[in-house]
């Protein structure tokens, strides 16, 4: 189990280092490319790795440091990618557009909230 997070943590620091560096690298002030440009490429990363992984039969700690830890810290975006395109492959259509439409409006609604609430705590 350490080992298994070791992987994790290993991957997921060089991933968030890896995010930061292309939000110095692509910086725009009118949209946020940068964010857009580590979702897209995440989600392009992970669906290359898991076509790769799900192929070899001992490929956990790959799966844990590449797809867990580095995916998982460059950019969480890729997961849900990820998850989407498992529910479609499963025929899963009205859970894959569910599962779209409540991230995107929850997330958006619970980063407003969270906002407001920093607001009138502070």
């Amino acid at each position: 189990m350490l080992r298994n997070i070791l992987f994790v943590a290993f991957g997921g620091s060089i991933g968030s280092v890896f995010r930061y560096l292309m939000g110095l690298i692509i910086n725009t002030k009118k949209i946020p490319v940068a964010t857009f440009t580590v979702n897209i490429s995440g989600s392009f990363f992970i669906g290359l790795l898991m076509g790769y992984m799900i192929k070899q039969s001992n490929a956990q700690n790959w799966q844990l440091l590449l797809v867990t830890g580095f995916c998982g810290g460059f950019t969480t975006f890729s997961t849900f990618s990820w998850d989407i395109i498992l529910m479609l492959q499963q025929q899963r259509y009205s859970s894959a557009l569910f599962y779209i439409t409540a991230t995107v409006l929850c997330g958006v609604v619970f980063t407003f909230l969270g906002l407001e609430l920093a607001r009138y705590l502070s």
